[in-house]
């Protein structure tokens, strides 16, 4: 199976969200349906039903996890320099809007646009690897072609 590449961050994210699934989500849940079975009936059991779901999406949440963790390739960023690739965090300024903007490039299990993680795989990150400060680079994006120049490279 191939690697997944992710930061240290990223790692630390998703075992810590498998710890609590398996040490609080999982124990509750099975306290839940242990007290719907307990209400008699379980065809017409509402409660019985909503928790076997909930059970059945935390179980595959988990499976998804270790999955995930099993195949993670930790990158450090910190160790690297030189042109943008994986793990680097960029400024951005748009071209059209002087609209600056800061991404890290992540793993695509870390990624959060939001929070200004972007995952490798996006068309930006494509677009920006191999590039360095002072590049001016086009993107294809979903809303049409958007060109940036490259403000600042940092590893982190």
């Amino acid at each position: 199976m191939e690697k997944i590449p992710m930061t240290r961050k990223g790692h630390a994210a998703l075992e810590a969200e498998l710890k609590h699934l398996k040490s609080e989500e999982r124990p509750a849940i099975i306290r839940a349906i242990s007290e719907a079975r307990e209400h008699g009936d379980l065809s017409e059991n509402a409660e019985y039903h909503s928790a076997k779901e909930k059970q059945s999406f935390i179980e595959g949440r988990i499976k998804e996890l270790e999955g995930v963790i099993s195949l993670a390739d930790v990158i450090d960023p910190a160790k690297m320099s030189g042109p943008i690739k994986f793990g680097a965090t960029v400024t951005l300024v748009d071209e059209d809007t002087d609209e600056e903007k800061t991404y890290q490039i992540v793993g695509e299990y870390e990624a959060d646009i939001e929070n200004g993680l972007l995952n490798i795989k996006s068309p930006i990150a494509r677009a920006l690897i191999g590039k360095e400060e002072g590049d001016s680079v086009e993107v294809r994006t979903p809303g049409g072609e958007r060109s940036y120049e490259v403000l600042k490279v940092d590893y982190i």
